[in-house]
């Protein structure tokens, strides 16, 4: 039995985890897949605080040599459900285990919609990118296109009008889905191109990295659009279905929660992107995680 089980080893996972041991908790982190979560797919990253500029993995090696150091338990699972027994939570994972704990924090993330071409998975952080707050500094006076065109995709493609040369938005529906003001803010970018009613149907590479980005539209032959980068922003799922018993969700399919990051479950936490909320960051999961370990630990004792 630990005090606390946190599913899910990304940036908000590694914090609870480092604040429940330093309150002196019991803690296991299980993670399905490798620790670091989105911020791997970072070759840089230079909006965390107290870091200029480091690599994904570094940040990922780091969080998790910092909470091994205090102390804290891991495993590679996969957890598939959450039993709520009052003061014990029987977290169940696909092997066939279950560990029990007497509070349990939810930050197993979301992933990003994708626009499933081959080799679309290798391109991440070779010129495929999901957030431009996070990456768009790194194509300054560069061409990229921005796949998509609803709010997400024109937020992304004013702030890299600012910074690149040339910003294509390449929609596959006959119009842009955002709200008016954000088109009309585009619209009178000289930098920006808007494409309507066409399909990306591959990635041209050199040495590995993305060189331009294949369309089609209807009735018309192939072409290619040389570019630097591709901004996907084609919305983003949660998975959080598995564990609707425990933690109510929104219509989105967020977790809902209070200010303190609990659910209506006792002693059940959310933290990170799968929380319902408006800023979506590494520095805003790592926040959450930090609410929701203090806040069990605050309930434990």
């Amino acid at each position: 039995m630990h005090d606390i089980i946190v599913v899910g080893g990304g940036p908000a996972g590694m914090t609870a985890a480092l604040y429940a041991r330093r309150n002196g908790k019991t803690v296991l982190v299980i993670e399905r897949n490798g620790f670091g979560g989105q911020i791997t797919h970072s070759p840089r990253v230079e909006n965390y605080p107290g870091f200029e500029s480091v690599s994904g993995n570094e940040l990922a090696e780091r969080l998790l040599d910092q909470i091994l150091a205090q102390g804290a338990e891991i495993e590679l699972e996969n957890v598939i459900s959450i039993e709520d027994m009052g003061d014990r939570k029987a977290v169940k994972t696909e092997t066939g285990n279950v560990f029990e704990a007497r509070a349990v924090i939810l930050a197993n993330g979301v992933k990003h919609r994708m626009l499933g071409l081959p080799g679309e998975q290798e391109l991440i952080g070779e010129g495929i990118s999901f957030c431009a707050v996070c990456d768009g500094d790194f194509y300054r006076g560069k061409k990229v296109c921005v796949a998509g065109g609803g709010n997400s995709a024109l937020q992304e493609a004013i702030l890299l009008s600012e910074l690149c040369r040339e910003v294509i938005i390449l929609q596959d529906l006959p119009v842009l889905t955002g709200e008016m003001s954000l088109q009309n803010i585009l619209g009178k970018r000289e930098n920006v191109t808007i494409r309507t009613g066409v399909r990306i149907t591959g990635f041209e590479t050199e040495d590995g990295s993305l060189s331009g980005v294949r369309i089609r539209t209807e009735g018309t032959d192939s072409e290619c659009i040389p570019c630097d980068g591709l901004f996907e922003a084609i919305g983003l799922i949660p998975e959080n279905e598995r564990f609707s018993n425990v933690a109510p969700l929104d219509q989105a399919g967020y977790y809902q929660s209070d200010e303190s990051c609990l659910t209506n479950s006792s002693r059940i936490y959310v933290a990170g992107d799968c929380r319902a909320k408006k800023v979506r960051q590494i520095t805003t999961a790592a926040a959450d995680g930090a609410v929701a370990a203090l806040a069990a630990c605050r309930a434990l004792e």
